[in-house]
């Protein structure tokens, strides 16, 4: 058995949910550009835990979403993980937050590729396959005209997330199929997390960090 207590935190969307064996028991979730974060998080964790009628000590982990994204969100998120990991002597789990974009997409064919914004025409990215395998690793990068194309020429690519945007400006190929309001959710963490912990796949609490990718291009006078 493994009760799970699962944080996204990583973009303007506050999400928690707690699951048993992988499958969901309760879920709250708030989508503020404000990220009010800071102030959610916390009676989040608490009203999931009293809809599944758990208590912080039926726990046997918490997940949180690792990153990329915001920095302060993912500080908020990770924080609170390393806290109750450490008040309760149970295990952390990290998932990287753009694996948890891709599985809201169902695609029979072609490609999946999270995005989210970064800065000016800069998004963070990684590339599935309509089977859920990484075809391409995780990266923070520059759009242009020709960006992704490479995947558009052999089929159908979802384009996911907040930088999906962007992309739709900038990007012209009929494979192109834009989801710009789809945001990384506790709901699809609860699979995650439990195959980790089946695994014991743990993160050593004390010295956990987000994946931050951040200052990753380096930029001229002027730029």
């Amino acid at each position: 058995m493994g009760i799970i207590l699962n944080l996204e935190t990583a973009t303007t969307n506050c999400s928690v949910s707690i699951a048993e064996d992988g499958e969901l028991l309760s879920l709250k979730e708030l989508q503020s550009v404000t990220y009010s974060h800071s102030e959610q998080l916390h009676p989040f964790i608490e009203e999931v835990l009293r809809e599944a009628s758990k208590t912080p000590k039926d726990l046997h982990a918490v997940a949180v979403s690792k990153g990329p994204g915001s920095y302060t969100g993912l500080r908020i998120g990770v924080a609170a993980a390393k806290g109750l990991c450490f008040s309760l002597d149970i295990p952390l789990i990290s998932i990287a937050t753009l694996e948890i974009m891709a599985f809201q997409i169902k695609a029979d064919k072609g490609f999946i590729i999270p995005v989210l914004d970064a800065r000016r025409t800069e998004v963070y990215s990684c590339v599935y396959d309509n089977s859920y395998q990484q075809v391409r690793e995780t990266r923070a990068e520059i759009i242009n005209g020709s960006s992704f194309m490479e995947y558009a020429k052999e089929g159908s690519v979802h384009i996911i997330g907040s930088g999906a945007t962007k992309c739709k400006e900038l990007l012209n190929h009929p494979n192109f199929i834009f989801e710009t309001t789809l945001v990384p959710s506790a709901t699809e963490m609860c699979k995650f997390s439990y195959d980790k912990f089946s695994n014991m796949e743990f993160e050593d609490i004390a010295y956990f960090e987000p994946y931050y990718l951040k200052d990753f291009i380096v930029r001229g006078k002027g730029g």
